[in-house]
């Protein structure tokens, strides 16, 4: 339970227990039970349709929340998985492969969390190594030789901070990927899935469109990581969650992203077929527009992407 969802919970309670009292006693409350869920329905949608910036945080983070190997089987056919970096070793925590969207070849490649504790410490909780910004640019490139449209899902706190990964050239190898992916001759189409972190996150999202899930966050820090170096106070999340323009709605209106992806009431978990739907629609939609590009004007239209965000002025 959310912090924001309590009031449907105390609702649900009252509903179960009413429930539990008409059988066990035989007595009809199905008047006062219908009362409670209309009520029931009416405060989901409202609380739903006015999330603040810190309760998408919270949905972002959620550990029930859809991965990337949730969504591929329902967007990709016959999709198979290929492995390591040709220079250290697999890192578990950046997946990729092959597979089709609608009979086409595409190269997919995304970041995974673990589904429980065990899985995320194999995982290691999302947060790639080098080898895997160096598995996923082998793929792309792998992509580029044989002109598959690349879409790759983002979904990390960031790229792995530890020691062993300083050693192995972390820096290095997200901007190899960052260099390398904006002159890529084939579409690349990026959606962020839940957390969109920092450098880990644009280690494998620099994309002709960039798209986002309706609860999922993208931004160069943590609300809290902004809150303790701005203010020095950590518990200050939900008003630097605000103030950051990180969730999907700021960022389509600030020209970030091209577009926001709705999930169903409650977010992506409560139906990951219908959310897998919307994706593959929107995947499908993008591609086909870009389709019409040939490998140079791909290129040409990546950089523009990037090249237009913001405002400056010249002195």
């Amino acid at each position: 339970m959310l912090d924001f969802e309590k009031p449907l919970f105390d609702i649900k309670n009252k509903i179960d227990a009413l429930k539990e009292s008409q059988e066990k006693n035989d007595v009809d409350l199905q008047e006062e039970i219908d009362m409670l869920e209309a009520s029931l329905e009416r405060e989901t949608e409202k609380i739903y349709k006015h999330l603040k910036p810190w309760d998408r945080v919270q949905l972002a983070r959620m550990q029930e929340r859809p991965t990337t190997l949730d969504y591929i089987p329902y967007i990709f056919d016959d999709f198979m998985e290929l492995h390591g970096d040709r220079n250290f070793r697999d890192d578990p925590a950046m997946i990729g492969g092959i597979g089709y969207l609608n009979g086409q070849p595409v190269t997919v490649v995304g970041q995974q969390r673990g589904k429980d504790t065990k899985d995320n410490i194999y995982r290691n909780f999302g947060m790639a190594h080098p080898e895997g910004y160096r598995k996923a640019l082998r793929l792309m490139k792998q992509a580029e030789k044989f002109n598959r449209p690349i879409f790759t899902f983002i979904d990390t706190k960031g790229a792995y901070p530890g020691k062993s990964a300083e050693e192995r050239g972390q820096s290095e190898s997200i901007a190899k990927n960052l260099i390398e992916m904006s002159s890529l001759k084939v579409p690349v189409i990026t959606l962020v899935i839940g957390e969109g972190g920092s450098g880990g996150a644009l280690g494998i999202g620099i994309a002709n469109r960039v798209l986002m899930l309706e609860n999922s966050t993208y931004s160069v820090i943590s609300p809290e990581g902004a809150a303790a170096l701005l203010w020095k106070d950590s518990n200050l999340s939900k008003i630097a969650a605000e103030t950051m323009k990180i969730t999907a709605p700021d960022l389509k209106e600030l020209g970030v992203i091209d577009e926001v992806i709705t999930e169903p009431l409650g977010g992506a978990h409560k139906d990951i077929e219908q959310q897998a739907r919307s994706i593959k629609q929107a995947f499908v939609s993008h591609l086909d527009a870009l389709k019409k590009l040939d490998g140079p004007a791909l290129a040409d239209d990546r950089f523009d992407k990037f090249r237009q965000m913001g405002e400056y002025k010249e002195q």
